[in-house]
């Protein structure tokens, strides 16, 4: 075996568990049960209400996986494909539970943990080679043997496995933990770069949108590597520069090193800009739709990153004197969807700007605008409405888009809860 060395400044490491709604509930389930089938070894799945057999799919098992079952879908559909699929409730108790035995096992190997969720956590390992140079072997050096105990120790004593990327950033660490599950360890340092993630398709980039994506193979740039070998003021110039910045750099393989101990479950998701130029009853009608689209578009990236579904919808403004005004909405079901999220929003900046008793009326001008999306949840009781199908109506291939984006959820929110669950979402 070739004996492989690494010698870098900072070694990050991005660990993920594998299926983890899928997994905890079948660990539950066999505590509570002994000698009972283990979920994770036929066709079962999370999400939606196991009586009545509504709501969608949010974490499936390998077996599930090959009848074509995908998280996002229906349920109803899901039963189609598999009418012996085996359906489990959502259960965060227990998800808390395994979470923080997993979190509490990565605090034993670094002084610094970042959770990002409650299925996967940055470990910062720089400066940690002296500590651990009992477990270095020829053929398992620094850090590899470290994230082979800790991999090791997770699968045997609390029975789910993970993935642990590792790099000398946090993207390429996140990137890495990714690739082949499960219970696998990977490495993605600059020098694999080309070799392991150029290849890849854009879309697998993290932090790159569908819509980015999309945009992106339109002008033929359809892999990591054609972003990376890519004009950078050209990609700032079709993405905008903060944008074009991001996927010029990340396809290079440059990511953030600091890993910060802090961590906190979100309550709310949202996202605000500060405008060029006010935004006045004159130029709103050109202007307000290109903002709350960005906006809109920004925040259901995270939410689908995280998995999660919101049901408050809030639009807020500031005007030229600093004053802030906001306006929201309850809906019937939860949503993470860019382009709903778009039209509630839309629906809230007219009500707060165009209305009889609005700003513009008053004389006011805006400055800056927000979207935000709370009251959050897993999205399994989601229900097929009306508005799902109007959504859709206009033309017959409609419904093949919206699979296409049921599907596309779902590979954003496997960047947070690995390839087999509710998300790569991820980071």
């Amino acid at each position: 075996m070739n004996i492989i060395s690494y010698n870098y400044d900072n070694y990050i490491f991005h660990i993920d568990v594998n299926s983890a709604f899928l997994s905890w509930s079948a660990l539950k389930k066999l505590r509570e049960e002994p000698g009972s089938i283990d979920l994770r070894t036929i066709p079962s799945a999370v999400g939606g209400d196991v009586k009545t057999r509504h709501g969608i799919i949010t974490a499936k098992s390998i077996p599930a996986k090959k009848y074509g079952i995908v998280t996002g879908e229906p349920v109803i559909k899901a039963l189609q494909k598999c009418p012996k699929l085996v359906l489990v409730q959502s259960d965060f108790a227990t998800y808390r539970e395994y979470s923080h035995a997993f979190i509490e096992i990565l605090n034993k190997y670094s002084p610094c943990v970042q959770q990002v969720s409650v299925d996967e956590a940055y470990l910062d390992m720089t400066g940690t080679e002296v500590v651990y140079a009992d477990l270095v072997t020829p053929d398992m050096p620094f850090p590899i043997c470290v994230a082979d105990k800790i991999k090791n120790e997770i699968r045997d004593t609390l029975g789910f496995t993970v993935n642990v990327g590792i790099s000398d950033n946090k993207l390429l660490a996140k990137m890495a933990s990714d690739f082949t599950k499960p219970d696998r360890i990977h490495t993605l340092f600059p020098e694999e770069v080309e070799k392991k993630m150029w290849p890849l398709p854009i879309g697998d980039l993290y932090g790159c949108g569908k819509a980015t994506a999309d945009r992106l193979m339109r002008i033929g740039i359809r892999t990591i590597g054609d972003a990376a070998n890519a004009d950078p003021v050209m990609l700032s110039h079709i993405l905008g520069e903060n944008i074009g910045s991001y996927i010029y750099y990340s396809a290079n393989g440059y990511g953030s090193t600091e890993v910060s101990g802090e961590y906190e479950e979100a309550k709310s998701y949202s996202n605000e800009t500060t405008l060029s130029s006010d935004l006045t009853a004159d130029n709103y009608d050109k202007d307000i739709i290109p903002i709350l689209k960005h906006l809109s578009e920004s925040v259901s990236r995270r939410l689908r990153r995280d998995g999660v579904f919101g049901r408050t919808v809030t639009v807020s403004v500031k005007t030229t004197d600093f004053r802030r005004h906001s306006c929201q909405m309850q809906l019937e079901n939860s949503i993470d969807d860019a382009d709903k999220l778009f039209i509630y929003s839309k629906e809230l900046a007219d009500k707060m700007m165009l209305g009889t008793d609005g700003l513009f009326m008053k004389g006011e001008n805006v400055r800056l605008v927000g979207v935000g999306v709370s009251k959050l949840d897993d999205g399994s009781y989601r229900q097929l409405s009306l508005f799902d199908v109007s959504f859709n109506s206009n033309n017959s291939n409609k419904n093949d888009e919206r699979t296409k984006r049921l599907n596309k959820m779902a590979d954003e929110i496997n960047l947070k809860f690995g390839k087999d669950t509710i998300k790569k979402g991820r980071v």
